[in-house]
Parts: structure tokens; sequence; C-alpha cells
């Protein structure tokens, strides 16, 4: 409803006398306040013991407090440093000894236990922030820096779990249920932590089992500009095994860190999902249970050996923790271990996991044992939702090692973290299938496609796929015959294996380039790569036309594409490193480079380059288009000679000048005749110029701040517009949309330089997938299951 529909229908409802003023609940529409009460809810936990003795009611008043807001700083960029500084000595700054209505603002700490003060948290409400211009504008930079993906805003307690997977540049990792995707940023972040190696030897595959948040987890991880990540749309408890080339030979790829944060019924969210406290029920821990234990099975079936899975969820209930946990040790029969994490983060308050507990009926009807469950009941509860009898076995699992936070031990939500080494194989797969094929050599001028493999690029002999077929037949008939004895014994085997389905939108197939591909050879010749450069790792999304993008992933991945592609459903992956341009083939190459791929690009290239000031720099971020007369004499002498086309700004930091920047800076440019430009989008414009230490803020009433100002000063006002971080619907819708299309415009200067290639059908497609994204997150909001 608009502005001027409000105020009409608040003028009369004053007429009729039925509303007089605006602080009156019809104003806020009529709805009741949520009564943060739930009579079962405190039945049940106090009987679990779950809370020590003591810490009950200050246990509930942390529930019925709202939860602060965090952030993390991006870990893996070579400015986090200056981004920590530019937080620290100036906006935090501004905020010491600010008073807003007569109280003081609480300034905002860092989280104890997070790894070199990366991650902070605050109890600035938005109401406040729109009362002060100090809070405003670092409101402002939050919105503006969370968009370049330099700043996550991300629950603390959700932080948690990749950083107890210890992950190495090196690590296969899988994220079974990845969406919305803030724990994949941070396992993205952690395979870069070497800025110096452009293309780390492991990768992230995240998953998710809704269609429509995978595209909200493109948007997130598209964010970190990683050529390591691969976005793909399965049911976690049946995602399908995949294969990679070693040496010739096809082997099954077994992931070396598994992330497993389940759906759950959300209890621990009960701050900020209030709803959670009139919908609470024990019916949704019992519902969930089974798929819980499914997802947690087919993770650690997909584990390497000496691999680590993080189990979590955001439940303080047993039946969805300690209980799924004790099961799949159960039978594994030793093959796995819980992980002793005592000592890693400190400074974390954590309470060990328990071992006894009870199971409890919708309405109040407890039971201790399996054997004591009526039979009209045993489809509601299961025999893995009860604790281990045999003390020795129950000793054995070593449960007080998993992790359970309580929400007013350090003033966070409530959440479980269980930490899994897998030893052995699992009992049902002791002969895990390897599939050994040769695999024929290319030859030619085949392109590698990922969508169809069977066009002639790669040629895979049938029998041995036939012996895999009755190997895998075999493999089946073993775990049927687990899973009867199982049920004999009271124990859940493995989940029988399903069908994969595919479903939701048609993507766009991922075609390789091949090595003698005719669009490359000007490309390297004008950007003079270095003939390391993997130039075999190109691919575009489309078979036929022109090709208009180029993306780029690792080595690993495309290993992973060109062998899996009838196996699996990938929404996206690799990053945009080169865009055609319609007048750049009269200047020796149709390609001009991507900002959003340049750092993974730049140690390649080895012409074009030009190094810049500080000063200069300050220009080309500021003005839209300008004259090389504007530039320092240094600059102006390496342009001269140079010719015209998409260049390579660079900036290094000078240690003599510890006020100046202190990271390198690499942006996309180009070279006119008598101009030169950058082709940065907005955002991240903003940013380099918040860390260089100009003022970018622009204040709500425009003609106000716009007096008095300088003309570039405006100009570069005007270069960031006023965004809401609670409001921003229409920007998801949009971002969703370059996501899904093939072109992304950052900005007008970008787009000003370049074709537009948006055909109608394919944005009108992307908008159906947007606005039901839209739709999707609305209901998502109404459902007990929660996916923090």
């Amino acid at each position: 409803m608009g502005r001027r529909a409000r105020d009409r229908r608040w003028q009369q409802r004053q007429e009729r006398g039925d509303g007089g003023g605006r602080d009156q609940a019809g104003w806020a529409g009529g709805y009741p306040e949520i009564v943060k009460e739930n009579e079962l809810f405190e039945r049940y936990y106090r009987e679990l013991g779950i809370v020590p003795a003591g810490e009950w009611d200050a246990f509930m008043a942390a529930l019925r407090e709202p939860l602060p807001a965090t952030l993390r700083i991006t870990g893996y960029r070579s400015h986090a440093r200056e981004i920590l500084h530019c937080l620290k000595d100036k906006y935090f700054r501004e905020l010491q000894d600010l008073e807003v209505d007569g109280q003081k603002v609480e300034m905002p700490q860092a989280l104890s236990w997070y790894p070199e003060e990366l991650a902070w948290h605050t109890n600035l409400s938005r109401k406040i922030l729109r009362k002060s211009p100090q809070l405003e504008r670092f409101h402002q930079f939050l919105v503006s820096e969370t968009e370049c993906g330099n700043i996550s805003r991300q629950e603390a307690v959700s932080m948690i779990p990749p950083l107890l997977l210890n992950v190495n540049p090196h690590h296969k990792i899988l994220d079974m249920c990845a969406a919305p995707g803030s724990k994949t940023a941070q396992l993205i972040e952690m395979l870069h932590a070497d800025m110096n190696v452009p293309f780390p030897k492991g990768f992230v595959i995240a998953n998710d089992v809704d269609n429509k948040r995978c595209y909200l987890l493109v948007h997130q991880a598209k964010r970190l500009n990683s050529p390591c990540i691969m976005v793909v749309n399965h049911d976690a408890s049946s995602i399908p095994n995949l294969q990679i080339d070693v040496d010739g030979r096809k082997e099954v790829l077994f992931y070396d860190r598994i992330l497993c944060d389940v759906p759950c019924s959300g209890d621990g969210t009960m701050r900020k999902n209030i709803d959670v406290w009139k919908k609470w029920t024990t019916q949704n821990s019992l519902q969930l249970h089974g798929l819980q234990l499914r997802i947690a099975t087919r993770g650690v079936e997909q584990l390497a050996e000496g691999g680590r899975m993080v189990y979590s969820t955001c439940s303080l209930n047993p039946v969805e923790n300690e209980a799924v946990i004790a099961s799949l040790l159960e039978k594994s029969q030793g093959a796995l271990e819980l992980a002793d994490v005592s000592s890693e983060l400190p400074g974390l308050k954590r309470m060990p996991g328990i071992t006894k507990w009870k199971v409890m009926l919708k309405d109040g009807q407890w039971f201790e044992d399996w054997k004591d469950v009526p039979s009209n009941r045993q489809t509601q509860i299961r025999p893995t939702m009860f604790p281990v009898k045999d003390e020795e076995k129950l000793k054995a699992m070593n449960l007080e090692r998993c992790l359970r936070i309580l929400p007013h031990h350090q003033n966070t939500g409530g959440f479980f973290v269980a930490v899994l080494i897998k030893k052995s194989p699992m009992p049902w797969n002791k002969r895990q299938p390897k599939v050994h094929q040769k695999v024929q050599q290319r030859t030619g001028d085949t392109e590698g496609t990922a969508a169809n493999l069977d066009n002639g690029s790669e040629c895979i002999t049938e029998e041995p796929a036939l012996a895999e077929n009755e190997e895998s037949k075999k493999t089946q008939e073993s775990q049927n015959s687990d899973t009867e004895q199982s049920k004999k014994e009271g124990v859940c085997g493995p989940p029988p294996s399903k069908k994969m389905k595919l479903f939701g939108f048609k993507e766009d197939p991922f075609v390789f380039l091949s090595e003698d591909d005719p669009l490359l050879l000007p490309i390297q010749k004008f950007y003079a790569l270095d003939p390391s450069f993997p130039k075999m790792n190109l691919l575009t999304r489309t078979q036929e036309g022109k090709k208009r993008q180029l993306y780029m992933v690792s080595k690993e991945l495309r290993n992973v594409l060109l062998n899996n592609s009838e196996k699996m459903k990938v929404i996206n992956t690799g990053i945009k490193v080169w865009s055609r341009n319609s007048d750049g083939e009269q200047f020796g190459c149709a390609f001009r480079l991507a900002q959003e791929g340049i750092y993974t690009l730049y140690p390649f290239i080895h012409a074009r380059i030009i190094n810049v000031c500080i000063e200069d720099v300050k220009i080309l971020l500021t003005q839209e288009n300008p004259f090389l007369s504007k530039f320092s004499s240094e600059t102006q002498k390496k342009v001269k000679d140079m010719a015209m086309g998409s260049i390579v700004l660079k900036y290094d930091p000078d240690p003599e000048k510890p006020d100046d920047l202190q990271c390198p800076v690499v942006l996309c440019g180009w070279q006119g005749k008598t101009s030169l430009r950058a082709f940065v989008p907005k955002n991240e414009r903003l940013h380099y110029l918040r860390m260089m230490g100009v003022e970018v803020f622009k204040a709500k009433r425009k003609e106000e701040e716009s007096e008095g100002k300088t003309a570039e000063e405006v100009q570069l006002a005007q270069t960031e517009e006023g965004m809401d971080v609670e409001d921003k619907e229409h920007d998801l819708v949009t971002k969703m949309e370059a996501e899904i299309g093939e072109e992304s415009s950052h900005s007008p200067v970008e787009s000003s330089a370049m074709e537009v290639e948006n055909k109608t059908e394919d944005l009108d497609q992307s908008s159906k997938n947007a606005n039901s994204h839209v739709s999707q997150e609305s209901k998502d909001a109404d459902t007990s299951t929660v996916k923090d």
C-alpha cells in the first residue's frame, strides 16, 4: 500500500471516529502482539533439564529479548583489515558518547570467539538507526558493503559450523542444505585464505532442495567472485554420487568436508522468529527426525575416510540433535566418531550434549522407551528417537562432545553442533563403488559440453557402464538386506535410495571452449596472457550463436561438470571474466575484461596494465568519463602509447604513506581517445572510496545536501542511493533476474560501454523466477520448519 493510500485510509477512519491517532493499534494494521509464552515449551524443556540449575529464568528472559544484529567481515579479501580499520576508527568512533532520545547508544562488540575480530554484534534497532545522521551513515555503510560481499549479516551461532569444519584450500566441500547461503560464503572465504592463489585446489558444491531458494544462494555466492563454487538443486537425502576423472579413470567423488545444516523446528530462533512462540509443539521435531537422519546418513556415505562432517540445527530438541547423532553412530558400527572440539573456538560458551531424554507427544504424553509406545503411535514415534539403553555403548558414543549453545550465555540464539569424523567406510558400503572407465582422449575441434556429453565431446564405452549398473544393483540388494535386518533389531539402517528428480526451471548449458577455439587467440594476444593460463577452464552458456560472456571455473570443478551432466542439476557455476563489446573488434579484441573476475585473471595478464596513484583512483571512481588531462603525468605517459580498448588499472599501496589505503586494488577500465574510465559496479566504487577516506554518504533530502557542494561532490553523491536493509524485495528481484539471465548490468557507467543483450523473453522468464522466489520466501516465513 502506498503512502497516499495509507493517509487516505487514516483520514477516513478519523472522520468515522474509529481510529484517532497513528499510535493506535489500528494504524499498525490491527495485528495483535504475539505473546511470548508457550506452556508446553516450558514444560518440555524443564523436564529434559537442558538448562543448568538456577539458570531457567535467565534462559527464558533471554528468549523473550530481541536478537542482536551480527555482522561478519569477509575474511579472504586482501582488504579485510582495511574494512575492520574503517569500522573501528571511523564508524564506531562516531558512535562513542552518542545519545539518541536521551539514551546512550551501545557500542558494537566483537564476538570474543571469532578469529581476528572479524565478527561483531550490536543491539542497534532499525528505529534507532533512522534517528541519527551518524547512525544512518553506519547503516548505509553496512548496506553497501553487504552488497559488495565485503560484509555478511549473519546470526552469530550460524558462524560456528564452518569454523569447526577446519577447512583448508585443497578440500573438496559439500554443503548439503545450503540456502540462503551465509555458511556457504564462509566456506568459500576459507578456500581463498591465500589471495595469491587464484585457483585453490578445493571447491564448494552448495546444494538445496528448493529450486527457487537456489537462486538466492547463487546471489550470495556471486558476491564473493570465486571460480570454485557450484550451486546444485537436489534432495539432500538422495543427492547422487558424483564421479571425477583421475588419470583417465573415473572414480567416485568423496568429500573432505561436509556441512550438514539440516532443516529443523527452529525453536532456537525464537528471538528473531517470534511466530515460533505460538506454533511450537513437539510434533514438529517428531516429523523432522526421519528426514534429518536420512540427510545425515547420506552425508557420511559421501564423506572421505579421515574427513569431517559437521551436523547442526537451530533447535534445542534432543530428538533432532543427540537422537540423530546417536542413531548415526550406532549403525555406523565404529566407522564414525564424535570429534572432541572442546579446545576449538576458545571464548565460546557451550554446554555438553545430553545422554538422557524422553519423547513427548503434542498432547503432553511422555514416553521413556520404544517398547512403551502403543502401536497406534508408532508411526509418529520411531525407535531412533530414544537414547541408547546399553550403558557401555552410550559411553563409547561420547555424546557429551556435542555442543549446545544456550541463548542466555552469550546473548545469541539457541544452537546445536556435532562434529563427526569418518574412520572407515559405512558398514553397508564396505565396497564403495569405484568406476574404472578408461576415458578416450578428445580429438579434433570438439568442445566439452557439460549439458550433453554424448554428443561426441567425450566417448565412454558401454560395457563398463553396464558393469557399474550390476555393481549398483548388488550394492542396493545388500542395503535392502541390511535394512530388513536392522528393522528386526529395532535399529534404522541406511535409507533406501530414491530416484533423482530434476525440477524447476531449465538451465542454460555449460559449454567449455576447446583449446583451439578461434575466440581465444585474439584474447591471448591482446592481453599477453601467460602460457600457464588455464584456457581449458573457460566456458560459455550458449551452444549456438555468438558467445557473449566467457566464464571461468577451477580445473577441479571442470572435472566435476564434464563427468556428471546427467546426474545433477547445476544452477550456476563460474565467474564472468570477459564480456563481448560491440565496438571491441576494431581495437583488436572483441572481449573486454569484467570486474567480477579481475582478481582471478590479473595474475595471468602481462599487457595493458596501468599502475595508478591513489589520486588517480579517486578520479576514476568519482567521475564517469574523465579526460586524460585530469590524471597524473605518470599515468598520462603510460597511456600515451597504448592502443584503445579494455585495460587493467592497478593501485599498489605505499608503505611509507600509512595514512593512504594499504591494500592493493585492481580495476577494469577502458581507454578512449581522450579519456580513461573505470568499469566498476556502483557498490564496489563506494567501497573503495570509503577505504580511501572519501565520504560517500547521501542523506535522504538530496536538495538540502546538494546546496553548497562542488559539482564533483554532487556527482559523487548521486552515485549512491539510499536503501533500507529490511525493504529490499525489489532489489532482490532485480539481482535475481541478473543472476538467472546471461548479462548483468551493474551500473550506468558499465552498461553504456557495452551491448545490452537481455532479450525480452529471457527477462520475462527471469521475472517469473524471481517473483515466485519472493512468493516462496513469504510462504517460508509461515512454516514451522526453520532453516537458518
